[in-house]
Order: structure tokens, then sequence, then C-alpha cells
């Protein structure tokens, strides 16, 4: 194979496994392996929107590029594509036969719409179940919403590329959706038909992927994944509150929910984990791992609010310690992307009723103004400072034993350099 061809086949692989969530270390010592193999020196520098591949031969360097967003999350084209670069690595195939191969794991389809959306819509019903959802008719609506929502973000996902207008408007159908339920059913409980659907979209892989980045000398890429991670966010919070607005409702800032059996807990975390996992592309052989991951890290967490006397960031923190121990061998073992892969199991403890619950809370201040609005700033702040720890607290439970096992256990792959 000629040095030019090598060299996009390289770029190409990284592509694949840059653009699908797998972790930016993975993706480097992926593309170093294949240029060993093919008898390159490269270097790989991710950006946001770009892969740089710099390629040494006879003292001279030459420097490629391909654009290269890693908005995605499909498990099954990164372990494809870690397939091909054993294969390449091992000579069990040809770089012929592995540029065919990347060229169709690239343009692949991710899995069926119908699939994708009751996975969403199964998923919003199970968080619910968390929150207590008391009423068949909120479970009815619910799952409506997600499906819809879903269906309509694949739709516009293949019409348009802005990566937040599909976000924004499975939100706000789920805001109109949840406005209507309380015009229905006069029950604050109802708003959780509004807010479920909107939990399923928040991007807990990209927020994990940024922290690694950030922790590993990676300060563009990792800001770049965070501010992304965090304009989906407000995308959702934005979508939602004008769809509860448009028929005059407010999404209450008081906590909405109630108390929930163990088993009914930890039973509605497996099967948001196996939602999640189906709609991240997980092959199915590896389904069972987060399942059980998430089932046992929640009731722990569980476990610790309510027995041990724990407050809700120390009881995240505990379950994601766990996730982080059980998920990291895994990830190493099958080089699956981690982040992925940890989030569906600890989907269940993320705080995205906080964040909705904050933003209404700082548009009805906005809108009420003065000694109107004083009873709802203690409570906004509180709920903001409480999101924010969980989220830290997750974050650090998650990404702590990882990288402790990845410095004291390094890969053997992860050695090899140039």
């Amino acid at each position: 194979m000629k040095t030019h061809e090598a060299r996009q086949l390289v770029l190409a692989t990284a592509r694949v496994l840059f653009c699908n969530g797998q972790s930016t270390n993975q993706v480097v010592v992926g593309a170093e392996r294949m240029g060993l193999a093919l008898g390159l020196q490269v270097e790989i520098r991710p950006r946001w929107g770009e892969l740089y591949l710099a390629v040494t031969t006879n003292g001279e360097r030459s420097v490629s590029s391909v654009a290269a967003v890693p908005a995605g999350i499909d498990m099954n084209r990164v372990v494809s594509a870690t397939r091909v670069i054993d294969g390449v690595v091992a000579g069990s195939m040809t770089p012929a036969a592995a540029q065919r191969a990347i060229a169709e794991i690239s343009t692949s389809a991710s899995s069926p719409t119908w699939l994708f959306a009751l996975a969403v819509g199964v998923a919003a019903v199970s968080l619910s179940a968390i929150y207590g959802v008391q009423h068949l008719l909120s479970v009815v609506l619910i799952f409506f919403a997600a499906v819809a929502g879903a269906i309509l973000r694949r739709w516009l996902g293949r019409r348009s590329p802005n990566l937040l207008i599909q976000p924004f408007s499975a939100a706000l159908l789920a805001g109109l959706v949840g406005a209507f339920a309380a015009k229905l059913v006069p029950d604050s409980a109802l708003r959780l038909v509004a807010i479920c659907p909107c939990m399923a979209m928040v991007p807990g892989p990209h927020i994990l992927n940024g922290a690694f980045d950030l922790i590993h000398g990676r300060m563009h890429l990792g800001a770049s994944r965070l501010l992304f991670a965090g304009m989906i966010v407000l995308s959702i919070a934005a979508g939602l509150l004008i769809g509860l607005t448009i028929p005059g409702v407010s999404l209450p800032v008081e906590a909405t929910g109630f108390a929930v059996p163990l088993w009914q807990d930890v039973l509605a975390a497996g099967v948001a984990a196996a939602c999640f996992s189906i709609f991240y592309s997980t092959p199915s052989r590896f389904l069972l791992f987060p399942v059980l991951v998430g089932m046992i890290a929640h009731a722990l967490r569980t476990a610790g609010i309510v027995d041990l006397g724990f407050d809700i960031s120390t009881g995240a923190i505990v379950g994601c310690i766990f996730v982080g121990l059980a998920m990291t061998p895994l990830a190493r073992w099958q080089r699956l992307p981690f982040s992925a892969l940890a989030f569906a199991s600890v989907v269940s403890m993320m705080p995205g009723i906080f964040f909705f619950r904050v933003a209404s809370g700082l548009v009805q201040i906005a809108h009420l103004g003065g000694a109107k609005a004083a009873h709802l700033v203690p409570e906004t702040i509180g709920d903001a400072m409480t999101a924010f720890m969980i989220v830290m607290a997750m974050t650090v439970g998650l990404i702590v034993p990882k990288t402790m096992i990845d410095h004291f256990f390094p890969l053997r792959d992860a050695q090899v350099r140039p």
C-alpha cells in the first residue's frame, strides 16, 4: 500500500472511532497501532470538528486532516472499527480489505428508527417510575411524547446538519404534551410527562468524554465537548419551557414525584440502562453488563440515602464508583467506549429534573420580579447547587476509578509507541 493510501486509511479509521463516542486516548492508541502495522510513524491530533494526522517518512513530516465532529454515539461502529485495527495489526486483514471495511462501517446504519423510538419511550417511562409516577394516563403520555420526539429527532437529523434543533424540537413537543396533561388532570405530578422524555436526551457521554480530555490536558477538545453538552441541555430546557408556556403552564420549582419501593427503583434503573444501551447501538452480547451494573449501582445509591443517611450527591458518588470499577475492565477488554457504557449504567442518577426546575425557576423569577419572586430564589439556588453537586459527584465517581486502573494497569497496546 502506498504511503498516501495508508495515511488515508489510518485517518478514516480514527475518524470512525472519534465520531462515534470512543475516548480520545483510545482513538490515538488505535491510530498509532494501525500506523505501525502499515509501516508509518503517525501522530493523531484531535480537535473539535477536525482530525489531524502527522506522518514522518524518511525524516520528512507531512500533515493531513479530515472533518470530524465527535457528536455521535454508536458503539457497534466502534467495535467494528476496532476489529479492523486488530485484523490489520495481526496480519489477518489486508490494507485493501481494511479500506473497504472502514468505508462500510462509516456509512452503516444505526439502530432502526422504530427500535430507537421504542427504546427512548421505554427509557422515559422507566425514569418516571423512579420518580413515582402515579397515573396510567401519565405513563401513556410520557411514552407517546418520548416516542414521537425520538421519531422527530431522527427525521430532523436526516434533513438538517444542526445538532441542536433535534433536542430542542423533541423537548418542545414534550412540553406541549406535558402542558396538555396538566390541563387535562390538574396534578403537579403530571409535569413528569414533560420532564421524563427530556431526561432521555441528556448528553452524559459527551460530559464524561469532555472531562477525560480535560484531565489528559486536551483543554480545547475537552472544553468543546463540555460546551456542546451544555448547549444540548440548554436547547432541551428552552424547548421544554417554551412548550409548557405556549398553553400557559409552568414547571413547578418544588419537588415533583413520590417515593417508590426499592425493588421498583432498581428494576426501573435496569430497564433505563438497557434502553440507553440500545439507542447507543450497543452490540447485543454486551447489553446485560450495563443492566446488571446499573441495577446494583442504583441499589447502592438508594440504600446509602435511605438506610445510611447519605445525601443525594454522596449516594450518587458511591454508585458511580462501583460503576467505574466494574465497567473499566469491560471497556478495556473489548475496547468499548467507556463513557457510553458507564453513562448507560448511571443514567437513572442524572439530575435532569433539577436542571429543568432551575431553568423554570429562573424564567419565573424574571417574569414575576420583586417580592413576588422572593420565595422562588432559595428553591432555585438550592436546585442549582444540588444539580451541580450530583454531576460533580457522578463525574468524579466514574473518572477516578478508571483513571487509577489505567495508571496502575496500563493497556499493553497503550505502551506501544513509534
